[in-house]
């Protein structure tokens, strides 16, 4: 009897050494960082997320950190320990933007991170004020495209700011169709949006959500969404790539995304169950209600496919931002 005790002690403190740190770590709560103020898109998604991924990781506590463009945050969770209980809701700008904005970065983008999966992906929308589009004869993106050819600085487009979205969707679209065509710069996206709807510029590449309001009423004029595929949530509007396909915008794809990492070095097994948490958490009915009202679709992936996304990511955001000139510092 003593020596069958003996052998099953034996062999529980062998499993617990096997398991290491990753089984410590399921005991404490999962902190998932947000680098962005709260009430946004991504601190909405990752609450949900939070409150139907907790069945299979316990306690998921959302926590924001802006600051830096999202920096701040994102480097927080680069430096913490490999354990599988801090994460980050990166973003587009933290991951494939910033990089090349930014002269001095506190993390690296690839190295410093384990990705986990994608959670989700959110159109712009190329929309032009609706009596402008009138009075210039502007009724699809072939019109646009013909009319800034033919008139090249007459039309302007704002954003929210040098490196925003909306601008270097425009420098893309710029560079692709061969126009000339004068960017506006605003202190943020509201300020951009009423500058258009106001016919101080005269279009903009905003976000899907945003604009949907103001695309129902007639007061702006949608031409394309700028994604691959059509949005769910407007599949009459055809995507820039397929309107300009004759135009020099048939590789034109650039959306707002956002999905989880974890420090570099987490163990396989945790980042799996990671994934499985986060891509079962985003099949549920409730999450998908949820990203429906942002517009946004969900996007889940494999570690290793959203690890190959965010590196294609950040090549074609090298270039876009390098070309528009812009620089947060």
């Amino acid at each position: 009897m003593p020596n069958r005790r003996l052998a099953l002690i034996a062999a529980c403190t062998a499993l617990t050494a096997l398991a290491g740190p990753a089984a410590h770590a399921q005991g404490k709560p999962v902190r998932l960082i947000v680098p962005y103020p709260p009430g946004g898109p991504l601190d909405i998604t990752a609450r949900v997320l939070a409150e139907r991924a907790k069945d299979q990781l316990g306690t998921v506590v959302v926590e924001n950190r802006p600051g830096a463009g999202g920096n701040l945050g994102a480097d927080l969770a680069a430096k913490a320990a490999p354990d599988g209980t801090t994460l980050v809701m990166g973003a587009v700008a933290t991951h494939a933007i910033n990089p090349w904005l930014y002269s001095k970065m506190p993390y690296d983008p690839i190295r410093d991170f384990t990705p986990i999966t994608l959670v989700a992906q959110v159109p712009n929308v190329l929309v032009l004020n609706a009596e402008t589009a009138a009075r210039l004869g502007i009724h699809s993106l072939p019109d646009l495209v013909a009319y800034a050819r033919g008139n090249p600085g007459r039309l302007n487009y704002g954003s929210g700011g040098n490196g925003s979205a909306g601008h270097l969707a425009g420098e893309m679209f710029k560079a692709q169709a061969g126009l000339f065509v004068v960017h506006i710069p605003y202190a943020g996206a509201p300020p951009a949006q009423l500058a258009l709807l106001s016919g101080q510029v005269d279009f903009n590449f905003d976000n899907l959500a945003a604009a949907s309001a103001n695309i129902r009423s007639g007061k702006l004029k949608a031409l394309a969404v700028t994604t691959r595929r059509r949005s769910n949530a407007m599949p009459e509007v055809p995507t820039v790539a397929e309107a300009g396909a004759a135009l020099g915008l048939k590789a034109f794809d650039i959306s707002t995304w956002f999905g989880i990492f974890a420090p570099a070095g987490v163990a396989p097994e945790v980042s799996v169950r990671l994934n499985k948490a986060f891509v079962d958490a985003l099949a549920s009915p409730e999450v998908k209600a949820r990203l429906a009202v942002l517009m946004a679709e969900p996007s889940p992936t494999s570690p290793e496919q959203f690890g190959e996304f965010v590196r294609r990511e950040l090549a074609k955001y090298e270039k876009v931002v390098k070309a528009s000139g812009a620089r947060a510092d």
